[in-house]
Protein backbone atom coordinates (compact mmCIF):
# COMPACT_ATOMS: atom_id res chain seq x y z
CA UNK A 1 0.00 0.00 0.00
CA UNK A 2 1.46 3.01 -0.99
CA UNK A 3 2.24 5.64 2.09
CA UNK A 4 1.29 9.36 1.72
CA UNK A 5 3.50 11.85 1.29
CA UNK A 6 4.46 14.29 4.14
CA UNK A 7 2.47 17.26 1.88
CA UNK A 8 -0.50 15.05 1.46
CA UNK A 9 -0.36 14.54 5.25
CA UNK A 10 -0.54 17.60 6.22
CA UNK A 11 -2.94 18.89 3.69
CA UNK A 12 -5.13 16.20 5.08
CA UNK A 13 -4.12 17.40 9.05
CA UNK A 14 -5.15 20.93 7.98
CA UNK A 15 -8.30 20.07 6.11
CA UNK A 16 -9.53 17.89 9.37
CA UNK A 17 -8.94 20.98 11.77
CA UNK A 18 -10.69 23.13 9.59
CA UNK A 19 -13.86 20.85 9.44
CA UNK A 20 -13.98 21.02 12.90
CA UNK A 21 -13.69 24.45 13.25
CA UNK A 22 -16.54 24.97 10.88
CA UNK A 23 -18.50 22.85 12.57
CA UNK A 24 -18.91 25.64 15.55
CA UNK A 25 -20.66 27.11 13.15
CA UNK A 26 -24.61 27.21 11.91
CA UNK A 27 -26.69 28.78 9.49
CA UNK A 28 -26.10 32.13 7.95
CA UNK A 29 -22.50 32.22 10.23
CA UNK A 30 -21.75 28.79 9.08
CA UNK A 31 -21.90 30.50 5.48
CA UNK A 32 -20.46 33.99 6.19
CA UNK A 33 -18.05 32.26 8.03
CA UNK A 34 -16.84 29.54 5.45
CA UNK A 35 -16.74 32.35 2.82
CA UNK A 36 -14.66 34.50 4.52
CA UNK A 37 -12.55 31.23 4.88
CA UNK A 38 -12.25 30.84 1.36
CA UNK A 39 -11.54 34.27 0.61
CA UNK A 40 -8.88 34.84 2.93
CA UNK A 41 -7.28 31.40 1.29
CA UNK A 42 -7.96 33.13 -2.37
CA UNK A 43 -5.69 35.91 -0.96
CA UNK A 44 -2.88 34.19 -0.12
CA UNK A 45 -3.11 32.37 -3.52
CA UNK A 46 -2.71 35.12 -4.96
CA UNK A 47 0.09 37.07 -2.91
CA UNK A 48 2.60 33.63 -3.49
CA UNK A 49 2.51 34.10 -6.82
CA UNK A 50 3.30 37.75 -6.36
CA UNK A 51 6.27 39.49 -5.95
CA UNK A 52 6.48 41.58 -2.98
CA UNK A 53 4.93 44.89 -3.08
CA UNK A 54 7.65 47.89 -3.05
CA UNK A 55 5.57 49.99 -0.98
CA UNK A 56 4.01 48.67 2.41
CA UNK A 57 0.98 50.83 1.40
CA UNK A 58 -0.06 48.67 -1.56
CA UNK A 59 -3.39 47.93 -0.54
CA UNK A 60 -3.86 46.10 -3.45
CA UNK A 61 -6.29 43.61 -1.11
CA UNK A 62 -8.40 46.23 0.42
CA UNK A 63 -12.22 47.19 0.30
CA UNK A 64 -12.71 49.07 -3.09
CA UNK A 65 -9.14 48.06 -4.10
CA UNK A 66 -8.60 46.36 -7.33
CA UNK A 67 -8.65 43.05 -6.00
CA UNK A 68 -10.67 43.69 -2.57
CA UNK A 69 -13.60 41.62 -3.39
CA UNK A 70 -14.09 37.65 -3.79
CA UNK A 71 -15.10 38.41 -7.67
CA UNK A 72 -11.92 40.02 -8.58
CA UNK A 73 -9.60 37.69 -6.77
CA UNK A 74 -11.44 34.50 -8.43
CA UNK A 75 -11.23 36.08 -11.77
CA UNK A 76 -7.44 37.03 -11.39
CA UNK A 77 -6.61 33.01 -9.95
CA UNK A 78 -8.26 32.00 -12.89
CA UNK A 79 -6.77 34.23 -15.67
CA UNK A 80 -3.22 32.97 -13.91
CA UNK A 81 -4.45 29.01 -14.32
CA UNK A 82 -3.95 28.80 -10.60
CA UNK A 83 -7.11 27.10 -10.29
CA UNK A 84 -9.46 25.29 -12.87
CA UNK A 85 -12.53 25.61 -14.09
CA UNK A 86 -14.41 23.74 -11.47
CA UNK A 87 -12.94 25.61 -8.51
CA UNK A 88 -13.89 28.74 -10.12
CA UNK A 89 -17.64 27.75 -10.92
CA UNK A 90 -17.68 26.77 -6.83
CA UNK A 91 -15.88 30.06 -5.38
CA UNK A 92 -18.57 32.08 -7.73
CA UNK A 93 -21.53 29.94 -6.67
CA UNK A 94 -20.12 30.86 -2.87
CA UNK A 95 -20.16 34.14 -3.76
CA UNK A 96 -23.25 34.10 -4.78
CA UNK A 97 -24.34 32.63 -1.89
CA UNK A 98 -22.70 34.60 0.95
CA UNK A 99 -24.21 37.57 -1.28
CA UNK A 100 -27.42 36.05 -0.62
CA UNK A 101 -27.02 35.28 2.84
CA UNK A 102 -25.92 38.46 3.88
CA UNK A 103 -28.49 40.55 2.04
CA UNK A 104 -31.91 38.34 3.43
CA UNK A 105 -33.80 39.36 6.01
CA UNK A 106 -35.19 36.80 6.45
CA UNK A 107 -33.83 33.47 8.19
CA UNK A 108 -31.52 31.42 5.20
CA UNK A 109 -30.81 28.24 4.93
CA UNK A 110 -28.73 25.93 2.85
CA UNK A 111 -31.34 23.35 2.41
CA UNK A 112 -33.46 26.37 0.67
CA UNK A 113 -34.48 24.71 -2.97
CA UNK A 114 -32.45 27.83 -4.25
CA UNK A 115 -29.16 27.28 -2.64
CA UNK A 116 -29.01 23.59 -2.17
CA UNK A 117 -29.78 23.57 -6.26
CA UNK A 118 -26.88 26.00 -6.49
CA UNK A 119 -24.52 23.78 -4.67
CA UNK A 120 -25.66 20.66 -5.53
CA UNK A 121 -23.84 20.32 -8.71
CA UNK A 122 -20.50 21.71 -6.86
CA UNK A 123 -20.74 19.30 -3.97
CA UNK A 124 -20.73 16.46 -6.72
CA UNK A 125 -17.76 17.77 -8.07
CA UNK A 126 -16.01 18.39 -5.08
CA UNK A 127 -16.96 14.74 -4.12
CA UNK A 128 -13.88 13.43 -6.02
CA UNK A 129 -11.59 14.87 -4.04
CA UNK A 130 -9.76 11.96 -1.63
CA UNK A 131 -10.34 13.91 1.34
CA UNK A 132 -14.10 14.21 1.01
CA UNK A 133 -14.82 10.70 2.18
CA UNK A 134 -12.14 10.70 5.29
CA UNK A 135 -13.38 14.14 6.35
CA UNK A 136 -17.19 13.38 6.19
CA UNK A 137 -16.36 10.13 8.22
CA UNK A 138 -14.49 12.42 10.97
CA UNK A 139 -17.43 14.94 11.04
CA UNK A 140 -19.56 12.55 11.38
CA UNK A 141 -17.88 10.44 14.49
CA UNK A 142 -17.53 13.96 16.33
CA UNK A 143 -21.00 14.86 15.89
CA UNK A 144 -21.75 11.58 17.58
CA UNK A 145 -19.52 12.19 20.38
CA UNK A 146 -20.98 15.17 20.90
CA UNK A 147 -24.40 14.27 20.74
CA UNK A 148 -25.66 16.55 17.78
CA UNK A 149 -27.06 15.74 14.73
CA UNK A 150 -25.24 17.33 11.41
CA UNK A 151 -27.73 18.48 8.94
CA UNK A 152 -26.61 16.98 5.51
CA UNK A 153 -26.54 20.13 3.62
CA UNK A 154 -24.53 22.14 6.80
CA UNK A 155 -21.90 18.91 6.29
CA UNK A 156 -21.78 18.70 2.80
CA UNK A 157 -20.85 22.81 2.94
CA UNK A 158 -18.10 22.14 5.91
CA UNK A 159 -17.22 19.52 3.33
CA UNK A 160 -16.58 22.01 0.69
CA UNK A 161 -15.60 25.15 2.48
CA UNK A 162 -12.83 22.21 3.79
CA UNK A 163 -11.76 21.07 1.04
CA UNK A 164 -10.94 24.41 -1.02
CA UNK A 165 -9.37 26.11 2.20
CA UNK A 166 -6.93 23.59 2.73
CA UNK A 167 -6.19 23.14 -1.16
CA UNK A 168 -6.02 26.69 -1.65
CA UNK A 169 -3.47 27.09 0.69
CA UNK A 170 -1.53 24.15 0.10
CA UNK A 171 -1.41 25.18 -3.28
CA UNK A 172 -0.14 28.94 -2.30
CA UNK A 173 2.72 26.87 -0.13
CA UNK A 174 4.15 25.57 -3.37
CA UNK A 175 4.41 28.59 -5.51
CA UNK A 176 6.80 31.09 -5.98
CA UNK A 177 6.57 34.38 -7.07
CA UNK A 178 6.22 34.89 -10.63
CA UNK A 179 9.16 36.58 -13.06
CA UNK A 180 8.21 37.82 -16.07
CA UNK A 181 11.24 37.34 -18.81
CA UNK A 182 10.33 41.07 -19.86
CA UNK A 183 10.17 44.39 -18.04
CA UNK A 184 9.16 48.05 -19.98
CA UNK A 185 10.70 50.93 -18.56
CA UNK A 186 11.14 54.34 -20.00
CA UNK A 187 14.93 52.81 -21.68
CA UNK A 188 13.30 50.12 -23.45
CA UNK A 189 12.36 46.85 -22.80
CA UNK A 190 14.54 44.85 -20.82
CA UNK A 191 14.90 41.14 -19.78
CA UNK A 192 14.34 40.13 -16.16
CA UNK A 193 18.26 39.15 -15.80
CA UNK A 194 18.93 42.73 -16.62
CA UNK A 195 19.76 42.21 -20.61
CA UNK A 196 18.91 44.77 -22.73
CA UNK A 197 15.84 43.75 -25.82
CA UNK A 198 15.24 46.77 -27.76
CA UNK A 199 15.19 50.66 -27.64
Amino acid sequence: MKQPTPEALRVAESARSIALQMLEERGRGAVLVGVARVDAALEHLLQAVMPVASSKEDGLFLPERPLGSIGAKVALASRLGLIDSTVEQALNALRKLRNAFAHSAESASLSDPAHSSRLGGIYKEARVNPLWGPLETALAAQTKTAKAELDPDLRNYILLITILVAFLEATAQQLQPIRPPLVMAFSGISRSNGAHQAS
